[in-house]
C-alpha cells in the first residue's frame, strides 16, 4: 500500500469521524467530536493491518510457493473483532437516570462510525462516503421527523402530597386513565412530623404521551381539593 493512500484513507477517516460526532457533541452527548474521530481512525488502522498482513502472506507465498497450503490470510477475522469490541464504548455512553434510558443513539454512532471505519480502511471509499451521507440523515433530518410525528412517552416520576389517600387515589387514578397516561409504579409514603403521623405522600412512576405537558398534569393534580403539593422528582 503506498503512503498517499494510507494518508487519504486516515483523513478520510478524521473528516467521517468528526462529521457524525460533531452531531453528537452539538447534542452535548457524552461521546462527542473526538471520540468518534478516534473511534473511525482506530477502525482505519486495523483495516490497513489486514491489507497489510494480506500484501505480507501474498508475498511470502510468491517467494515460496511450497507455503501456499500453509498460510493463510482471513481478511474478516480482525474487522470483526473491532466491530464486536466497540461495544464496551458504546455502553459506557448509555446511561440510566430517572427511571429512562439515555445515550443508546450515541452508542450506536459510535458502533457505525467503527463499521465505516473499517470500510474506508479497506478503501471502499463511495460505500464510506454514502454511509456517512445516510448516518447524518439519520442523525439530523430522522430526528425532526421523529419529534415531530412519533408520538414517544416520557417517564416522569411525581411526587403527590395529599391528606385523604382513598379520595386522591381514586381521582388522580381517574384522571391518568382518561389522558391515556400508564401508571408504572406508586410508592406510599408517610411522614412522621414530632413523632406523629404527618401529611402523606406518594411518589407515581408514570409514561406521559408526548403531547400532553408536564405542566398541564401538575396544574390538574395540585387542583384536586385532597392534594396539597405536586412536583416533578
Amino acid at each position: 500500500m503506498k503512503i498517499y493512500e494510507v494518508v487519504a484513507r486516515l483523513l478520510l477517516a478524521i473528516i467521517i469521524g468528526g462529521l457524525i460526532g460533531y452531531e453528537r457533541e452539538y447534542k452535548n452527548r457524552p461521546a462527542g467530536f473526538r471520540t468518534h474521530i478516534l473511534v473511525c481512525i482506530g477502525a482505519c488502522v486495523i483495516s490497513m493491518i489486514q491489507l497489510y498482513d494480506v500484501e505480507k502472506t501474498v508475498e511470502m507465498i510468491v517467494k515460496n510457493p511450497q507455503l501456499g497450503s500453509a498460510l493463510k490470510a482471513d481478511i474478516g477475522r480482525i474487522g470483526a473483532q473491532v466491530v464486536s469490541g466497540v461495544g464496551f464504548l458504546g455502553a459506557g455512553t448509555i446511561l440510566h437516570e430517572k427511571g429512562s434510558v439515555k445515550g443508546l443513539t450515541t452508542a450506536a454512532s459510535l458502533w457505525v462510525v467503527a463499521c465505516i471505519g473499517l470500510a474506508v480502511g479497506l478503501g471502499y471509499y463511495v460505500l464510506s462516503i454514502l454511509s456517512t451521507v445516510a448516518v447524518v440523515i439519520a442523525l439530523v433530518s430522522l430526528k425532526k421527523f421523529e419529534s415531530k410525528f412519533i408520538d414517544k412517552a416520557n417517564l416522569v416520576k411525581l411526587e403527590v402530597e395529599y391528606i385523604d389517600k382513598q379520595g386522591m387515589v381514586q381521582m388522580v387514578n381517574g384522571y391518568f386513565e382518561g389522558k391515556n397516561i400508564k401508571i408504572k409504579n406508586i410508592e406510599f409514603l408517610i411522614e412522621e412530623v414530632d413523632g406523629e403521623e404527618g401529611f402523606m405522600k406518594s411518589l407515581y412512576t408514570i409514561l406521559i404521551p408526548r403531547h400532553i405537558r408536564k405542566s398541564e398534569i401538575i396544574k390538574h393534580l395540585a387542583s384536586i381539593e385532597e392534594v396539597i403539593s405536586v412536583k416533578i422528582m
